[in-house]
């Protein structure tokens, strides 16, 4: 079983690769690998909130009915 990461720790650990890429201070490789991490969580942040939004929308319209 696939132990998945909350939304919330998603953002979290992009929120600590920010922080690493902004300090500066971390080697060219290190750097790149960080990034493409930080875009995975990034894309992963973004479908969710997607999905969220339908299920507000889709529970919105439920209601006006």
């Amino acid at each position: 079983m696939k132990n998945e990461q909350s939304f919330e720790q998603k953002q979290e650990a992009l929120e600590a690769i920010v922080r690493q890429l902004e300090d500066g201070n971390v080697p060219l490789e290190e750097m790149v690998a960080l990034y493409e991490k930080g875009d995975a969580l990034y894309r992963d942040c973004l479908a969710a909130l997607d999905q969220y939004e339908k299920r507000v929308l889709a529970l919105t319209e439920e209601t006006k009915q």
